[in-house]
């Protein structure tokens, strides 16, 4: 009778310690399928020239549908020039071999729409040789965009003269043209697709080429005006360092052939 007692008893003891560690079992095991879940869609490639569900909720919005120019238009233009055209998904420029000159109906491209602080994502491709650029805050009353806002650079960094020109490698591809050299310098060749992130927010302007921050600098401050000061834009501009607070995202027509696609903005 006392063994039979003492079964019983620890019975009673073990049972409800039992199930208790089954419940906390199973609630991790539904804790961690939910974190795989969240992981999953974090990882969540996004489609192309479109988003995830998860970068809708995050306020990221698309400049480039992939298959029409809604949105773009020719720099103090009305209409999308000639020279440009949708193909495969991309925003292609068709080099015309004239440098700046460009196409007859070619030049650089903006969005139809001013923008503040933000951070813009795309992924570029150049040409053999090829030059062009991502510019940002600009505005359209000179003859050319760069004349007001700052670039980052898209360079064939092997082929291009402007590889080797400028200050410190200050004129390849990542860099704050002219200006700031891209450190470290990890662009892909020509032929191959980079991805770029460019955030702009309250003067802070960061460029952030294949997965690294390559440039960091801020605008309208001493530093700032010191090294506009000291390089080629007040001899074409003297108002060049002025960068506006708002203002046009555009894309470079530099006679050669470059390839935009994925281009998305969310605004900060």
């Amino acid at each position: 009778m006392k063994k039979i007692s003492l079964i019983v008893i620890f019975s009673l003891i073990l049972l409800p310690v039992l199930s208790s560690c089954k419940d906390k079992k199973a609630e991790q095991k539904e804790e961690e399928a939910v974190e795989t879940e969240m992981v999953a869609e974090s990882q969540e490639e996004s489609p192309m020239n479109g988003l995830t569900e998860a970068e809708k909720a995050d306020g990221w919005v698309m400049l480039f549908d992939g298959t029409t120019s809604e949105g773009w238009r020719g720099y103090k233009k009305d209409h999308f020039p000639a020279a440009w055209e949708i193909v495969d998904g991309t925003l292609h420029m068709l080099g015309s071999g004239r440098g700046e000159a460009g196409a007859k109906d070619g030049g650089d491209i903006i969005y139809d729409k001013q923008f503040q602080n933000f951070t813009l994502s795309l992924e570029w491709k150049i040409s053999e040789g090829g030059n062009s650029g991502i510019f940002y805050l600009g505005e359209e009353k000179l003859d050319y965009i760069w004349k007001t806002a700052p670039e980052m650079q898209i360079l064939d960094n092997e082929r291009h003269p402007d590889a080797k020109l400028g200050k410190d490698g200050n004129r390849m591809a990542g860099s704050l043209y002219d200006l700031i050299p891209a450190k470290p310098q990890n662009a892909k060749p020509a032929g191959e697709w980079n991805k770029i992130e460019l955030t702009v927010f309250k003067g802070t302007v960061v460029h952030k080429q294949n997965g690294e921050n390559v440039v960091e600098y801020h605008l309208w401050t001493p530093e700032w005006n010191e090294m506009v000061a000291g390089s080629k834009f007040p001899a074409l501009n003297p108002d060049w360092a002025d960068v506006p607070a708002k203002g046009y995202i555009g894309l470079q027509d530099h006679g050669d052939d470059v390839w935009f696609r994925n281009i998305k903005i969310k605004e900060l």
